[in-house]
Order: structure tokens, then C-alpha cells, then sequence
């Protein structure tokens, strides 16, 4: 072998500007990093599988129901952080209404926080509350697309 082949895991920008790193596998444009490039290396190769990115195979693969069930999960992860943003503010409209009696000095500065941090709570809550219904119709909306189908015998 050349004294100019080196065995590279990882490619650098600098050794590919420098030129072909494969000397000593052959020269030539349709040389890749493991020699002959008869496999799967044309212009049209994802053209012409059923793997290109833009395919309508893929597009339509996801149906309503995967969709809704995504949806739903994405509600479900928003209304936890709603209820874990109210636990948080809560907690710590606790914490200063417990400051403003032991620190009478700075009382009116800690009923301040405390009424403003009840509030963010408040706020918190309501989102929780509308992403649990956001997440309650798009429950619906996957059972009508196909899911679970209710029989309402009586």
C-alpha cells in the first residue's frame, strides 16, 4: 500500500477539501470510501426505490387515526406541563406567603409575589384545562378515523 493511505473513522472537512482521501484504493470519481461504487450509488437510486423522502408511499402511510393518536399524545405531554407549571406556582405562592410572616419588614413585597404567583397558577391551570379537551376531542377524532369503534348496544 501508499504511503499516503490512513485509515479515518471519522471524515474531516480539512482532509476532504485537501482532495481524495482513497488514494490508495484507485483514483477516480466513482471511487466511494469502501472502493468500487457499483452498489446503489447512481443519481436515480432513490428515484427509483420505494425509499426517496418525498415519495406518496410515505406521505400517505400516516393515516388520520396515526395522526390524531400523535396529537393526542402531544395534548396529553402539554396538559402535564400545565398541571406541573400549577403545582410550581402554587407551591410557590405558598412559599411566600409563609415569607411575608416570618419577614414583616419585606411583608408587602412577598404578598406581591404571592398574588402574582397565584395568578401564574390560575393561568396554569386553565391551560392545563384546555389541553386536557384538546386532548379529549382529538381522542374522538381518532375513534371516528378508524380506532375504536363504540356499539351502543342499550
Amino acid at each position: 500500500m501508499s504511503g499516503e493511505h490512513r485509515h479515518h473513522l471519522f471524515h474531516h472537512k480539512k482532509e476532504e477539501e485537501e482532495g481524495n482521501v482513497n488514494v490508495a484504493y484507485g483514483s477516480g470519481a466513482d471511487q466511494g470510501a469502501y472502493g468500487s461504487s457499483d452498489y446503489q450509488t447512481s443519481s436515480d437510486y432513490n428515484a427509483t426505490s420505494g425509499y426517496n423522502t418525498g415519495s406518496a408511499y410515505q406521505e400517505n402511510q400516516t393515516s388520520e387515526y396515526e395522526k390524531a393518536l400523535k396529537e393526542e399524545k402531544h395534548h396529553k405531554r402539554m396538559e402535564h406541563v400545565g398541571e406541573l407549571g400549577t403545582v410550581a406556582a402554587g407551591t410557590y405562592a405558598l412559599y411566600e406567603k409563609h415569607e411575608a410572616k416570618k419577614d414583616p419588614e419585606h411583608a408587602g413585597r412577598h404578598k406581591i409575589e404571592e398574588e402574582i404567583a397565584a395568578a401564574t397558577a390560575v393561568g396554569s391551570g386553565g391551560y392545563a384545562f384546555h389541553e386536557h379537551h384538546e386532548k379529549k376531542e382529538d381522542k374522538e377524532e381518532a375513534e371516528e378515523a378508524g380506532g375504536k369503534r363504540r356499539h351502543h348496544l342499550f
